[in-house]
């Protein structure tokens, strides 16, 4: 029989179908496994209701735990407390700005962006902080997309949530 921690570094292995460099480890996104008599139970929390995500993370976490001799996989979406970005490890917000993605920055400075005020953004490819948000919305609804002033790539931020 394995042990919570053995899933755990099995679902490592789960990636988040939006943004392939992070697992649904690095997201934060499963909030529990628990191991019964006959099967194995993970809760899942979206990072924003209606996540279109979803369903294709629960049909890879049932893959992957099928493929370690395990029949009897439940996936149950679970959304209280409601997914934020503290949840994000800091190897996925590493692995985010390695891919381009600028990680959270705080939660209050999505605040401030919501008035029209910039929270500071640093650019994922010169690391300068001289940007600018082009859009409230990027690629994802939880992202917005930037612009560096010094190098001038266009790049996403990972919005707080």
């Amino acid at each position: 029989m394995a042990t919570v921690e053995e899933i755990k570094v099995w679902l490592e292995d789960v990636i988040d179908p939006e943004i392939p460099v992070l697992t649904v480890m690095d997201m934060g996104v499963v909030r529990d496994v628990r191991i019964t008599s006959d099967s194995i139970e993970v809760d899942i929390t979206p990072t924003y209701t209606g996540c279109p995500a979803m369903d294709e993370i629960s049909e890879n976490i049932v893959k992957r735990l099928n493929s370690e001799g395990f029949s009897k996989v439940h996936v149950k979406e679970v959304l209280t407390p409601p997914w934020t970005t503290d949840w994000l490890t800091e190897k996925g917000k590493k692995k985010l700005e390695d891919y381009g993605i600028a990680p959270p920055t705080d939660e209050s400075a999505d605040k401030r962006a919501l008035f029209n005020k910039q929270p500071v953004v640093r650019c994922p490819q010169c690391k300068s902080e001289n940007t600018i948000r082009v859009s409230q919305f990027g690629s994802t609804a939880c992202k917005a997309l930037y612009q560096c002033n010094d190098c001038k790539e266009p790049f996403d931020y990972f919005k707080c949530l």
